[in-house]
């Protein structure tokens, strides 16, 4: 299920992020400048909450509400799907930065998955990538450990940005 940043809420257990049929006139891709797209599912103790478009001041509202609302029932993991944000500036680092301190306060894990190069390169730039756990896609954050809370072991060279077709 997609929402407009300023209707972010928690889908249920609908389908995979993206997954939504381009019926409704949106340009290839979905996302038109400048608009964030959110997505929330949840997958057993995990909340999915997929992100596309651009992150800035102007749309961090959404995102900002997607990743509020705990403690949670059961939750154990909030995952960040990076792979349809073309753009983040640093309202929405810090929003990611700020969502982590809370999960880690209601003993909930916040961690990121498939961000773009550019997102990467604003981690690494900032220093993110050192605390912010990134993973190379949600599959792979999935099935990955529930090791401590961190930074994903990423071989010693920062995170793993998801490949642009």
């Amino acid at each position: 299920m997609h929402l407009s940043a300023g209707d972010a809420g928690d889908a249920g257990d609908e389908g995979a992020a993206g997954a939504a049929a381009d019926t409704d006139g949106e340009p290839p891709g979905g996302y038109r400048p400048g608009e964030l797209r959110i997505a929330v599912r949840r997958s057993g103790p995990v909340r999915i909450v997929s992100v596309g478009g651009e992150l800035d001041h102007d749309s961090a509202d959404g995102l900002r509400t997607a990743l509020s609302g705990l403690p949670e029932d059961g939750l154990a993991r909030i995952l960040v799907d990076l792979a349809e944000l073309s753009f983040c500036d640093s309202t929405g680092l810090n929003i990611l930065l700020r969502a982590r301190l809370d999960a880690e306060l209601a003993g909930v894990r916040l961690e990121l998955a498939g961000p773009r190069p550019a997102v990467v390169r604003l981690f690494a730039v900032t220093g993110a990538d050192t605390v912010l756990r990134i993973h190379p896609d949600v599959e792979l954050a999935l099935t990955a450990d529930d090791g401590p809370p961190g930074p994903a072991d990423s071989g010693g060279s920062g995170p793993t940005a998801r490949e642009d077709p």
